[in-house]
């Protein structure tokens, strides 16, 4: 099986193992594929997912780099390679004609028959999962080759759920000085309770793209965690949101992801995740939003006409001032643009009437009301 070793005193046993008997990951956070899944499904999720082309490319033209090796560990008597599934991919793939034809890589470049031969074996290191998870954990949650946020909150649970490290350890392993390891935790254990409750299908949502860090990133708002009844100072658990609140988990991931054939309310983090805030921290507003209103119209609900009348005059004045600016050299003189400023002017005038007269109407009112009592 292992046809050439390297060890050094500082290093562990490098072993050159054939290609053929190393497996896939199906335990990978990025993959979560189920066993009755193949080999050649896991490459072609890899391949269609993952940017393989990429390393492939470069192996094609390089050659394998000796001394990046696999990690791979033995379970249910296979190598199961623990890290480096986009690498063995790609070697799979550029060793064999007939793999190319059915993922449809066939654009990935022929290599010489030496290069096939080099490729058939692959330095690996072999390793427990437990031992190497500060390597992996370093790497791909907060090092040089990050995965996406979904994928490092599987692979943090995993570390702490089943292996019992404390999340402030992991942290402190991974060089993690920003509490994103506690807040990818918090946000997949918020999302399992939504989904074991079964007030949300993550599989049914609106988009095939799954934007994990919305439901993190809006943990961290006040209104958000008051909505779900979580207490920050003890929402880093298996369950954050208690039994009374998981109604509102549903409605929650529901406004943050849609559930087809209803889209979902938050398009883009920014600014959406900050108007969700203000509309579910504000009576009406969270009314407007379970009437299945848009965000807009929740956010103006909940704002109110007095403050929505002062910031439009607020942007109307800035706007202005803007153009003001740009008159020398923005108006050369036509008539439709200069009937525009007349009408604004108009417009302007009008608005500063009604309010003087509302303000007199008032200050008359509030003097009967004083002489009546």
């Amino acid at each position: 099986m292992v046809t050439q070793q390297e060890q050094t005193p500082e290093s562990p046993v490098v072993e050159y193992v054939p290609i053929h008997e190393l497996h896939f990951d199906r335990r990978n956070p990025r993959l979560f594929l189920e066993q009755e899944h193949s080999e050649d499904d896991l490459i072609l999720r890899l391949w269609r997912d993952f940017a393989v082309d990429e390393v492939a490319m470069s192996i094609a033209h390089n050659g394998y780099f000796r001394h990046e090796p696999l990690f791979a560990t033995t379970e249910d008597d296979q190598l199961v390679v623990v890290e480096g599934n986009r690498r063995l991919a790609a070697v799979r793939l550029l060793v064999s004609d007939e793999l190319r034809e059915q993922v449809g890589a066939t654009d990935l470049p022929p290599i010489t028959s030496d290069r096939k031969t080099e490729l058939e074996v692959l330095p690996v290191i072999k390793r427990q999962r437990s031992d190497v998870w500060q390597y992996i954990g370093f790497k791909h949650v907060n090092g040089p080759q990050p995965w996406q946020s979904y994928a490092k909150a599987q692979y943090i649970a995993w570390v702490h759920n089943e292996l019992g490290t404390s999340l402030d350890d992991i942290a402190r392993k991974i060089g993690d000085r920003h509490a994103t390891v506690r807040r990818l935790y918090r946000g997949l254990m918020v999302l399992r309770q939504a989904e074991e409750a079964k007030v949300f299908d993550l599989n049914n949502r609106w988009k095939k793209h799954f934007p994990f860090s919305h439901l993190y990133t809006g943990l961290d708002y006040p209104n958000i965690r008051n909505f779900l009844g979580i207490n920050n100072d003890s929402s880093f658990g298996k369950c954050p949101v208690p039994d009374s609140h998981i109604s509102n988990l549903g409605d929650l991931c529901q406004w943050l992801y849609g559930q087809k054939p209803i889209r979902p309310l938050v398009q883009a983090q920014n600014p959406d995740l900050r108007k969700l805030e203000e509309a579910i921290g504000n009576k009406d507003g969270l009314v407007a939003l379970k009437r299945g209103l848009s965000l807009d119209i929740a956010v103006d609900i909940s704002t109110g006409d007095e403050q929505l009348f002062r910031g439009h005059l607020l942007d109307a004045r800035r706007r202005l001032q803007e153009a003001r600016g740009k008159q020398l050299t923005g108006y050369q003189g036509d008539i439709d643009t200069l009937q525009i400023a007349r009408e604004i002017f108009e417009l302007a005038d009008h608005l500063v009437l009604d309010m003087e007269n509302n303000r007199r109407a008032e200050r008359r009112d509030s003097k009967h009301r004083v002489i009546s009592k």
